[in-house]
Formats: C-alpha cells, sequence, structure tokens
C-alpha cells in the first residue's frame, strides 16, 4: 500500500503506519533522477553511553559491505555511473541520497536498497568506520575544525542534559564504548518502515516507484518510539565558555533555544529577521556591515533561527537537517584575540540594537527584495528540490512556499513582534575556541572596556565614538569566574 505525502506530519514520533511514506516530484523530460531516503532518527536517540551509535549504523549502512558486496566491489559498481551515495546523520534525522542518470537508474536504485536492506555489519568495516570517527571527533572536529568545534561547544552549553548536547559524532567514550552487536541492535531499532520517508524527484519511468518502494516492505514495519524532548527554557543570564587551544584566530558562537520551528507562524518573520543580521556567507547583514567591512574586524559575521549546515561548498544550508527544537545563533570567525572581547560585545549590541529598536522599514525592504530572489538557489537542483519537498512533509510546511508567500506583505510590526517575543540579549550561551587570554577575560568578568585594537590610524570620529559606546557594552554574566576547557578535553564522555 502507498501513501502518498499530502497531510502535514508532526515532526515527532512516528507511529505505526500502514504505508511507506512517499514525496515525488516527477519530470518526465529530465534526464536526472534524485532519491532521498529519510529516516526519522538520529544522534538525539543514542542510548547512554552509546552516544555515536546512530552515526556509526548510519555509517556502516553507507560505507559498509552489504551481504551480496564488499564495501570496494560496492565502490567499483558505482564508479561507471559517476554517482554514489551520500549519507548525513543529525540531531534528528537520517539521509541516504544519491542522483544518477536514468539510463543507471534501475542498476543505482539496486545499490542503494542492498546498503539500506542487506549490510552485511562485518568486524573489519565496524573497526575502520569506529577508528574513522574517532578520529574525526579527537582529531579533526578538537584538532583543526575551530568553527564546528564552536558550535559543538555551543551546543554542550545550550543543551546541557538534553539529547542536543553531545556531537552527532558522539563523545569519545560513547564511540570506544560501542560494539558491533549494538549497531545491529540500533539498526533493528531505528531502520522501521514507520520511520522512512523516500523521496523520488526526476524523469523516471513509469512503474519504477512502485517498485523501488516495494523493496523496502522487508524493513520491520515498526521500531521503537522516540522519546520526546525536554524543553530548553532560556537560561537567565550569560554563560561564557571558554575553549583553549593553540590558534591564531578566534571563533567564536552566541546563540540561545528557540521556541518556535518552521511549523510555526512567527518562524517566518524571524527568519527574515536573522537573514537582515547576517545571512550565511553574504553581504548584506548588519553584522557583515558594521564588523567586518566598517571595522575590519574579521571574515564572516552570521545569524541563524534554526540549525544550519553548510552543503559543501556552497552557501546554502543542506536539507533534511530538521530538529524537533531549534536555536538562534551568531557565528563571528575568525577573530584576532586582542579583539575577542570587543567581537563578542559588538555582536551581542548589534543585537540589542535590533530588538530594542526593531528592523528599520528601509532593512525590511531590502532584506524581503534580497530573499525574494536568493530563495529559487536553494532548490536549483532535483536533489535540493526534493529534499524541501521532503522537509515540508515533515514539518507540515514547505519553508520556500511560505517565505515566498509571506515575504511580500510582511509588515515591520509583524517582524518587530517576532523578535521581541522570540530573541534575547539577556539569556545567552557563548563559546569561545582560541588562545588564552587571562587580561581580556577577567576585564570582562570584571564589566571593564575591552577595547578594539586597529591596524590603521584614519578611522573616523563617528565610528571610534560608537566603539567606544561597545566596548563599555554591560554582559550580565552569570559566572563572574570564566569556565575555561582545553579542547583536548572536550566530548570525552
Amino acid at each position: 500500500m502507498l501513501l502518498v505525502a499530502g497531510s502535514s506530519l508532526s515532526f515527532a514520533s512516528p507511529s505505526a503506519r500502514e504505508a511507506i511514506r512517499l514525496v515525488e516530484q516527477p519530470t518526465a523530460n529530465q534526464p536526472l533522477v534524485a532519491i532521498r531516503l529519510v529516516f526519522q532518527t538520529g544522534s538525539a536517540d543514542d542510548p547512554k553511553g552509546r552516544e555515536g551509535l546512530t552515526f556509526l549504523t548510519a555509517s556502516m549502512l553507507a560505507e559498509g559491505s552489504t551481504t551480496k558486496r564488499t564495501y570496494a566491489e560496492v565502490l567499483d559498481a558505482f564508479y561507471p555511473m559517476a554517482t554514489g551515495i551520500q549519507s548525513y546523520t543529525d540531531k534528528d534525522l537520517i539521509v541516504f541520497d544519491g542522483t544518477v542518470h536514468r539510463d543507471n537508474l534501475d542498476a543505482f536504485a539496486e545499490l542503494l536498497a542492498d546498503q539500506i536492506l542487506r549490510p552485511k555489519f562485518t568486524e573489519e568495516d565496524f573497526s575502520r568506520i569506529k577508528q574513522d570517527a574517532l578520529d574525526a571527533l579527537t582529531k579533526t572536529l578538537r584538532g583543526n575544525d575551530d568553527e564546528n568545534l564552536g558550535k559543538q561547544a555551543l551546543a554542550s552549553t545550550m543543551y546541557a542534559n538534553h539529547p542536543y548536547e553531545h556531537p552527532v559524532l558522539g563523545t569519545e567514550a560513547g564511540l570506544s564504548a560501542c560494539t558491533l552487536q549494538d549497531v545491529r541492535d540500533a539498526y533493528n531499532r531505528s531502520f522501521t518502515q514507520d520511520h522512512l520517508l523516500i523521496g523520488l524527484a526526476g524523469g523516471y519511468m513509469p512503474g519504477f516507484k512502485e517498485k523501488f518502494i516495494q523493496r523496502f516492505t522487508t524493513l520491520p514495519v515498526a521500531g521503537s518510539p522516540r522519546s520526546a524532548l525536554p524543553d530548553r527554557p532560556p537560561t537567565p543570564g550569560i554563560q561564557i565558555q571558554w575553549i583553549e587551544k593553540k590558534a591564531l584566530g578566534t571563533a567564536i558562537s552566541i546563540g540561545h533555544p528557540l521556541s518556535v520551528t518552521r511549523a510555526d507562524d512567527d518562524f517566518y518573520p524571524l527568519f527574515l529577521a536573522a537573514s537582515y543580521l547576517g545571512e550565511h556567507r553574504t553581504f548584506n547583514g548588519i553584522l557583515m556591515l558594521n564588523m567586518r567591512q566598517k571595522r575590519g574586524l574579521n571574515y564572516g559575521d552570521y545569524a541563524y533561527v534554526e540549525n544550519f549546515i553548510q552543503d559543501g561548498q556552497s552557501t546554502f544550508p543542506l536539507p533534511n537537517i530538521g530538529r524537533r527544537q531549534q536555536h538562534f545563533e551568531i557565528w563571528i570567525r575568525p577573530v584576532a584575540p586582542e579583539n575577542t572581547g570587543f567581537a563578542i560585545r559588538q555582536a551581542i549590541y548589534e543585537l540589542d540594537r535590533l530588538i530594542q529598536d526593531g528592523i528599520p522599514a528601509d532593512g525590511l525592504d531590502a532584506t524581503r527584495a534580497f530573499l525574494m530572489n536568493y530563495l529559487n538557489l536553494w532548490a536549483q537542483d532535483p536533489s535540493r528540490r526534493l529534499g524541501y519537498a521532503m522537509d515540508a512533509h515533515i514539518y507540515g510546511k514547505d519553508i520556500l512556499a511560505e517565505l515566498k508567500r509571506r515575504l511580500p506583505t510582511m509588515t515591520k510590526a509583524e517582524v518587530d513582534k517576532a523578535i521581541r517575543t522570540h530573541l534575547s540579549v539577556k539569556a545567552l550561551a557563548i563559546a569561545v575556541v582560541g588562545e588564552n587570554n587571562p587580561r581580556m577575560r577577567a576585564d570582562l568578568a570584571k564589566g571593564q572596556p575591552t577595547p578594539m585594537h586597529y591596524d590603521s590610524k584614519d578611522n573616523s570620529v563617528e565610528l571610534l565614538t560608537e566603539d567606544r559606546i561597545i566596548e563599555r557594552y554591560p554582559l550580565p554574566l552569570l559566572d563572574k569566574q570564566p569556565k575555561i576547557l582545553s579542547a583536548k578535553h572536550l566530548f570525552q564522555k
């Protein structure tokens, strides 16, 4: 029995259904076909003490042997098709996707289905994948990926004692404790028909979708129900986590949990407000204007009102990384160590001005015009369009359609109300990754000025006057004694 997506589906624990769900976007004259398999499970479902198990399980499916082929043979089979399987795991969703020319569709579909339905779960694959995950956590994330290290440290502060607290990769202790039997058990619990949403787009032939969906009826009908997430009320104050490591620049992440997602009406004016603050890797935001362009403070200053993971080398987010709970976040990086205190204060100062004054009318108009054109780039190929259609099914609202419908008539009053309802400068978590700077930390903790240090001497009086306001901007810190942790000690358990 086939159920085509149409009615809204709550982003909650899936329940047993009589059918595998399908989202499809057929295009008869399109020579490419995109397939997405989205499972509603993620690292938030990791058992305590086995943090990283979901990531290992998904990786064993994407990068492991099947009962028909070794993994080397799987790669050899994909090679002449000029394609493969991309897989990524997040807190609440796991994605397997690939795009192939329709001449190779049947062969590709067989390989993809075999990876999910007939994993061999060999000790050899498990040892390789587990070691890769440990290396990614301890060497890449903690060693040379300061941007994501800051994000993960921020998440651990915002979501302390919550299923979102640990990285998707897991923890060092959790990964080390995972066994091959744990992976088999996780597969049987979570890779089930009721957790699965299939997506098809492009020029697939008549009869293909029925045949493809039929393959997955061999999965168990129902898996383990997902646990409800605890609420994360904002902390009444500002918490700073200082992460020490050798680095030429400092990475800063600032944020707090939100009570809205794409399923809520307030999300859409809030999304416009975040774009006004700073769209990812663009120059239209006031953070980029005031921090990078006016002051030469750093490279990038962006804001988000939901989880953001960049899609490869593009400027766009991955689709199908939706979460049941979201957060507001500002990224500031990289910053010269001597300007870290000023950068923290300016980012919060700019947010405070937006909350107090609201969005300027010309800023609203400019951001609206930008987004109306920019959003089209989010769905520029069949796979991305399909991904957003699947997100719409999960959330019950299509972010692209909602924004295009609502942006033309969105008012300043509507945006200002969403800002003041959901954003705060009094309930923030801050993660700072960089070299030890005890003087600057002490000055922040004591409320002392943290001035901006310029290389040039020809700055305007207007700019320097504002600098003196920013360098003294008050921060209601919860802890006057800085919390300092070495990067090598993060995510150990």
